[in-house]
C-alpha cells in the first residue's frame, strides 16, 4: 500500500509539473511582443478570384494538351474551399528580432487533414522586402511579398513568398525601420568597443613601463659591474708590468 501511495503522489506531481510548463509556454506565446501585424482579411475575395482565374487558365491549356484539365475543372470547388481556409488561417507579424509567418491549409483532399507551416526569419538575415505584382495579379489587385535573404544571391524561388497581404508597403516599411534600428544599435556598440580599446591601452601602458624599468636598471648595473671588472684587471696587468721593469734593467747592467 505504501508503494502505491508513493506512485500516486509521483503521478500527481508529474501532472502538476506538466500543466505548469504548458501554461508557461502558453503565456510565453501570448506575451511575445509584436511590433506590426499584417492583414489578409480584406484581400480574401480578390485572392480567391485570382487563384481561380489562374487555375481555370491552366485547366484550359491542359484540356487542349492532354485532356487532364477537365479533372482540374471538376476539382475547382474543392480548390476554392482550400484557398479560403488557407488565407483565413494566415498570420504574418513582426517581432523585435524576427518575422513570423504561420499558415494552416487543408491537404488537396481535405478529408485527410491539414498541413501546418510556421516560419521564423531572423531580421539580421533579411536583405530586403520586395513587393511584386504580375499582369494577372494587377487585374485583381493582388500583391506578392518576397523576403530576400542576406548572403550569396540565390534564385527567387528560394526566398519566402507570400501572396494576398492587404497593405504590403506598410509591412515593408515596418520591417525596414526595425532593421535600421538594429543596425544603428550594432554600430553604436562597435563604436563603444573601439573607444574602450585606447583607454585600456592607456591603463596598461604604465604597468608595462614599470615592468620595463627594472629590466633596464638591472641591465645597466650588469654593464657597470663588467666595466669595473675590466678596469681592475687592467690595473693588475699594469702593476705586474711595473714590477718586471726594474728586474729587466738590473739584468741588462
Amino acid at each position: 500500500m505504501g508503494h502505491e501511495d508513493e506512485a500516486a503522489e509521483i503521478d500527481s506531481l508529474e501532472k502538476g509539473l506538466l500543466s505548469d510548463t504548458g501554461s508557461r509556454q502558453d503565456n510565453g506565446a501570448e506575451d511575445e511582443s509584436v511590433l506590426y501585424t499584417a492583414s489578409f482579411d480584406a484581400m480574401e475575395e480578390k485572392f480567391v478570384k485570382y487563384q481561380t482565374a489562374q487555375w481555370v487558365l491552366y485547366s484550359l491549356l491542359l484540356i487542349l494538351a492532354w485532356g487532364l484539365g477537365l479533372f482540374m475543372l471538376l476539382y475547382l470547388p474543392v480548390r476554392r474551399y482550400i484557398l479560403r481556409k488557407d488565407i483565413k488561417s494566415r498570420k504574418l507579424y513582426l517581432t523585435p528580432d524576427s518575422i513570423v509567418y504561420k499558415v494552416t491549409r487543408p491537404v488537396p483532399f481535405p478529408c485527410f487533414g491539414v498541413l501546418k507551416k510556421e516560419k521564423h526569419i531572423l531580421l539580421p538575415s533579411v536583405a530586403d522586402i520586395v513587393i511584386e505584382q504580375g499582369y494577372l495579379q494587377s487585374l485583381f489587385g493582388v500583391y506578392s511579398l518576397r523576403i530576400e535573404n542576406v548572403g550569396i544571391r540565390r534564385p527567387p524561388s528560394d526566398d519566402v513568398q507570400i501572396q494576398g497581404i492587404a497593405n504590403p508597403s506598410a509591412f515593408r516599411k515596418a520591417v525596414l525601420m526595425r532593421l535600421s534600428t538594429l543596425r544603428n544599435e550594432a554600430f553604436s556598440r562597435q563604436v563603444s568597443t573601439t573607444e574602450d580599446v585606447p583607454s585600456l591601452a592607456l591603463h596598461m601602458s604604465p604597468s608595462k613601463s614599470l615592468r620595463q624599468d627594472p629590466l633596464s636598471r638591472s641591465g645597466e648595473l650588469f654593464l657597470l659591474q663588467k666595466l669595473e671588472e675590466v678596469g681592475n684587471s687592467v690595473k693588475r696587468v699594469q702593476t705586474l708590468i711595473e714590477k718586471q721593469r726594474p728586474q729587466t734593467s738590473e739584468l741588462i747592467e
